[in-house]
């Protein structure tokens, strides 16, 4: 679809910029969890995280990912389940958000700093 035609279909295009495409290209991974995973091993001994004095490589990330991910599947949770995550920003955020998208479920964020 050219440009003008897309325009015509989706009049929202005619306010991009003409460096803006109006397609995106197809993904080169799966999932946001297979893409997490390869930068992981792709930067492993680069620095991820750090928190309150202490960092995390991607390498460790990756691993310690891992690791979670084979627990919550062996808790017998089903594909696509839902999982809570209620945490501060710690270096285990990154580690469980992750955790939970490697072994199929979906992410829910709760805030711990709502009121009651």
């Amino acid at each position: 679809m050219t440009n003008a035609a897309a325009a015509s279909a989706r009049p929202w295009l005619k306010s991009y910029s003409p460096m803006i495409g109006h397609e995106m290209p197809a993904l080169s991974h799966d999932s946001l969890a297979v893409m997490l995973d390869d930068s992981c091993k792709r930067f492993a001994t680069r620095e991820a995280f750090s928190c309150m004095g202490k960092s995390m490589s991607y390498g460790a990330l990756g691993d310690k990912s891992t690791e979670l991910a084979g627990y919550l599947q062996s808790k017998g949770l089903k594909k696509g389940a839902r999982v809570a995550l209620m945490m501060p920003n710690v270096l285990q955020y990154p580690v469980s958000l992750l955790a939970v998208l490697k072994a199929g479920y979906t992410v829910v964020n709760v805030n711990p700093l709502y009121t009651p």
